[in-house]
C-alpha cells in the first residue's frame, strides 16, 4: 500500500467515517471542513506512528499537512532524510 493510500484510508475512517465523499489528493482538508486544528494534531500523530517520522513544530504548516498530496510529499521527504 502506498503512502498516499494509507493517509487517504486513515482520513476516510477517522474523519469521514467511511463516507464516500469525493476528495482529491490535492483538496485542502481544512477548506473542505474535513479537519480542524484538533484533527490536524491527530493526523500528525498518525504520520509519526505509521511512518515512524518525527514532525517538529516547524513542520506544522499547511504546505506539509493540508492535503493528501502535501502529506505524501512531506512523509516521502522525511523518510528520504532518515
Amino acid at each position: 500500500m502506498t503512502i498516499a493510500a494509507k493517509i487517504r484510508g486513515y482520513i476516510r475512517e477517522s474523519f469521514l467515517f467511511g463516507s464516500d465523499q469525493k476528495l482529491s489528493d490535492e483538496d485542502s482538508l481544512l477548506d473542505a471542513g474535513v479537519i480542524d486544528s484538533t484533527g490536524a494534531m491527530e493526523l500528525v500523530s498518525f504520520l509519526e506512528s505509521e511512518f515512524r517520522v518525527d514532525v517538529s513544530d516547524q513542520d506544522l504548516v499547511p504546505e506539509n499537512l493540508d492535503s493528501v498530496a502535501a502529506m505524501t510529499a512531506f512523509v516521502t521527504r522525511k523518510l528520504a532524510s532518515q
